[in-house]
């Protein structure tokens, strides 16, 4: 999640420079419309500026709604913007990205589309796009998207793996691996991770449907089902010794899924074994894909924080989690 941190980091910068980029060509476009115009000169100037003023505004209160959390009232600004200049990319975009925060995926998936027809190649709607398919758990369209963000920049390989991982086509994420270790480009976690993969021999384990007969610890200590696994822990997380034996269980046999770390790190914390239990949240996270189970992990680490009297890190690390819109 470090490279998720950076690339996060910086579109906060640059985002201002795209809607520059989007928007000053539509004021010019609309400054432009007065020599065209066969009105009176001075009243075609006014209504292009007004326009203009209108846009600006409606926009931008957009913006400001948005990032106060009023996304119904960030759509209906934008909608009244889009009726000032129709099939505006920024606009589009901003569509998008409030409708999934409203978890409205097909619509947020529909305008991002009508924004990417206008520039394909554009690497943040691209990446906007990856969220929605990974928020609809949609794996395989999300790789899709994926690969092409990786012929545009390589610094985009990291998601790509994880996402051959959640889509269980790990020979593919291998294969991904030894190239980015070749080009020295493999992170020390993703190392660890595909150690662990060759110890796990992850492509033998078959996934078997949960079924009525036998307690759970039965039916995983018979077909090590990842699915079973997770019933296993979720019930076991108030009980911190069964958590982490069936977590350090699960890290051997499923290294590339965040769920066993952050529940090893609960056990951990449990037992207020806080560096230790901050190791395994710091293992894992890396793996984390969805908002949901990222702010999870941040707030796990607050605990570690806290029991390790770091109050500086457990205030930033409560902050993290509640700014991650699920």
């Amino acid at each position: 999640m470090k490279n998720k941190g950076k690339i996060k980091e910086f579109r906060e910068k640059n985002i201002t420079g795209f809607y520059i980029n989007v928007l000053f060509p539509f004021f010019f476009v609309l400054f432009s419309f007065n020599s065209f115009s066969q009105d009176s000169i001075p009243i075609a100037k006014d209504l292009t500026e007004e326009k203009e003023l209108d846009f600006q505004q409606f926009f931008f209160k957009a913006l400001s709604e948005k990032s106060i959390g009023n996304y119904q009232k960030a759509i209906e600004n934008l909608e009244n913007s889009n009726q000032i200049l129709a099939d505006n990319m920024a606009v589009y975009f901003e569509f998008s990205k409030n409708y999934l925060l409203l978890n409205k995926t097909l619509l947020a998936k529909e305008y991002i589309k009508r924004a990417l027809s206008n520039e394909p190649n554009n690497i943040w709607m691209l990446q906007h796009l990856v969220k929605i398919h990974i928020k609809d758990k949609n794996f395989s369209e999300a790789i899709e998207v994926q690969e092409k963000l990786v012929t545009l920049n390589l610094n985009e390989q990291e998601l790509l793996v994880k996402l051959y991982l959640n889509n269980k086509e790990e020979d593919k994420a291998i294969s991904l691996m030894n190239t980015m270790e070749q080009n020295n480009g493999l992170p020390a976690s993703f190392k660890r991770l595909k150690e662990g993969l060759a110890k796990s021999n992850n492509n033998s384990i078959i996934e078997e449907k949960i079924t009525d007969g036998g307690s759970l610890e039965k039916q995983f200590k018979a077909n090590k089902s990842y699915a079973v696994l997770q019933q296993i822990l979720v019930a076991a997380k108030e009980n911190p010794e069964v958590l982490l034996k069936y977590s350090d269980e699960g890290i051997l046999l499923f290294p590339a899924q965040p769920f066993v770390y952050l529940m090893k790190g609960k056990a951990l914390n449990y037992q207020k074994k806080f560096k230790n239990a901050l190791i395994s949240l710091q293992n894992g996270i890396d793996f984390v894909i969805e908002d949901a189970m990222e702010a999870d992990f941040y707030r796990e680490m607050a605990v570690s924080y806290k029991g390790l009297g770091n109050f500086i890190e457990e205030k930033k690390f409560i902050e993290k989690s509640k700014k991650i819109k699920e």
